[in-house]
């Protein structure tokens, strides 16, 4: 493989850490009753068998989500609530340049391609685990790229700006 070209994209900051559980009326207790966080919205699909309450920390462009997610199903695969901190979900300015950058880097990415999420962003994600044709991958850890909307973007920019 030959040494990465200059990055084409640039990750901003966190969008969301989503949290699963085999029942997530325990995580609200904590998340929402307990810390204060406000529920946003609620997301259900089959498909990502996952029933999840929409959280947040803080507000504007720097708000931040905190999805609670229990299984449709726990004996069916994706299993939202066998790893507690399912995934990691990170602000990236053009995630089309990312996605074709990075997948020529050797990055892996889980099955689905760039698809609308929960938030209602263009979202996609780097595969926990590599493999003979992709061996850069998350090492155990399901990494969520969501493209960051305009406000978004300028308000980190102005950040960065000082």
């Amino acid at each position: 493989m030959n040494a990465p070209q200059q990055r084409p994209f640039k990750v901003l900051g966190i969008q969301q850490i989503a949290i699963g559980g085999p029942d997530k009326t325990r995580l609200r207790k904590l998340w929402v009753d307990m810390l204060g966080l406000e529920v946003t919205g609620t997301f259900s699909s089959e498909r990502e068998n996952v029933d999840e309450d929409i959280c947040a920390i803080g507000s504007g462009p720097f708000k931040v989500e905190v999805d609670l997610m229990q299984p449709l199903d726990p004996d069916k695969k994706p299993a939202v609530h066998a790893t507690p901190l399912n995934h990691v979900g990170l602000w990236i300015d053009d995630l089309p340049a990312a996605v074709g950058w990075l997948t020529a880097q050797g990055v892996r990415f889980a099955p689905g391609g760039i698809r609308k999420g929960a938030a209602g962003f263009d979202i996609c994600f780097l595969h926990p685990k590599g493999n003979e044709e992709y061996p850069i991958a998350g090492e155990g850890v399901l990494v969520e790229l969501v493209h960051a909307p305009p406000e978004v973007v300028k308000a980190f920019a102005a950040l960065a700006a000082g």
